[in-house]
């Protein structure tokens, strides 16, 4: 048992370092990429120093429209930087919302990886089962701390899979047929067993513990997923 908590830690601790990793790398790229992008923005001064310069080297524009084209390209230099300096503002936001959705993307992706690998555990080792009471007078099932009521035709199902499970035997369709209804196996249909284990597990609701509690053995056929001695019919 120590054995199986160290490998779980581990994995645990091998699966927090991937994603501390993958949030660092993320921060690094998105870093790298604004800081190539706010390099090669040209800058915003730029234009008003070309227009400093047409002023000084061009003193002897003296006449009126000379004076306001000069003024019309230094007020257009001033609009120019203006935008730059919100599309720097816009970059930087865009680039903030993109590491937060890359962030978490990827927290997302781990938890669901991890929810897979739990779901798959859960699937290999079947449900955790502690009690299950059959009551056929309340027609309800007890497992753990959950009640299903059932009907009468699930109630005779899950009594003859029970009933099968601790003689350690594993019934087929039609075997379990044959039982509810009184007559012989080799007389009854396969797919008439399979249709009340069908019914039997819509009638329990819960996919996850339907699934899980009425295994299909392939080629051979039903049993419950259960210990022997959690089994109790009243």
């Amino acid at each position: 048992m120590q054995e199986s908590t160290s490998s779980a830690t581990d994995v645990l601790k091998a699966g927090n370092r991937v994603v501390a990793g993958g949030i660092a790398a993320i921060v690094l790229i998105l870093l790298g990429a604004a800081v190539f992008l706010f390099i090669n923005l040209p800058d915003a001064n730029a234009f008003n120093a070309r227009v400093e310069r047409l002023f000084v080297e061009n003193n002897n524009l003296n006449t009126g429209a000379e004076i306001k084209l000069l003024e019309i390209l230094a007020q257009s230099g001033t609009s120019f930087s203006e935008v730059l300096n919100s599309y720097r503002s816009v970059i930087f936001v865009l680039l903030v919302f993109a590491t937060a959705l890359m962030v978490a993307a990827l927290v997302f992706l781990v938890t669901i990886i991890a929810l897979n690998r739990r779901i798959s555990a859960i699937q290999r080792s079947g449900i955790q089962v502690s009690t299950l009471v059959i009551s056929r007078e309340a027609r309800a099932v007890y497992i753990n701390d959950m009640e299903f009521a059932l009907t009468e035709a699930a109630i005779e199902t899950l009594s003859v899979l029970a009933e099968a499970r601790m003689d350690d035997d594993v019934l087929t369709g039609a075997q379990i047929e044959g039982v509810i209804s009184g007559r012989n196996a080799a007389d009854c249909d396969e797919a008439a067993g399979a249709t009340r284990v069908k019914r039997l597990r819509d009638a329990l609701g819960n996919q996850l513990v339907s699934e899980l509690l009425v295994k299909t053995i392939a080629r051979r056929g039903y049993m419950l997923a259960v210990g022997k001695d959690t089994i109790k019919m009243i």
